[in-house]
């Protein structure tokens, strides 16, 4: 069930490769977070959380590419604490003919490095989806935005 409700069959296997990210990022497991990418997939990504406007972004890692991702997340694992990775599904769309999807996931995670320094990733974010054959994958996602009134 997302916090929109209960989940259709297609929305409960979106629903599991959500949750299978997380575990990923939960348990630092490189292999199970590349395992979610699609050979496709772009990942851009805003300077800060408040950068709502796409001409403001970067595109860090460019198209998916197994060794140079798996490489990079294993940097940040091996030189940071996980301290937080609360995440919370608001919302899955399925294409009609489910062959596309995309769910919304507020997620709250906090990393520390070995200086103390805290990187946070808190906000909004929109997973993409495509089926390939029988196994969905992610094929994009918008970095996390706070979509929180101005203080």
């Amino acid at each position: 069930m997302t916090a929109a409700g209960p989940l259709s069959g297609t929305e409960f296997e979106i629903q599991a490769i959500v949750d299978r990210e997380t575990k990923a990022w939960d348990t630092q497991d490189v292999d199970l977070l590349i395992s979610v990418f699609h050979p496709d997939m772009v990942w851009p990504w805003p300077p800060t959380a408040r950068d709502h406007n796409p001409i403001d972004w970067v595109m860090e890692w460019g198209r998916y590419d197994a060794a140079r991702w798996r490489e990079g997340w294993r940097k940040l694992f091996d030189t940071h604490d996980l301290v937080r990775n609360d995440r919370v599904t608001r919302k899955i769309v399925v294409s009609d003919q489910e062959d596309g999807a995309f769910a919304v996931v507020d997620i709250d995670t906090v990393w520390r490095d070995r200086y103390g320094t805290e990187m946070s990733w808190t906000g909004r974010t929109c997973k993409i989806y495509t089926k390939m054959g029988d196994e969905w994958k992610m094929i994009a996602q918008t970095g996390v935005l706070d979509y929180s009134p101005e203080p």
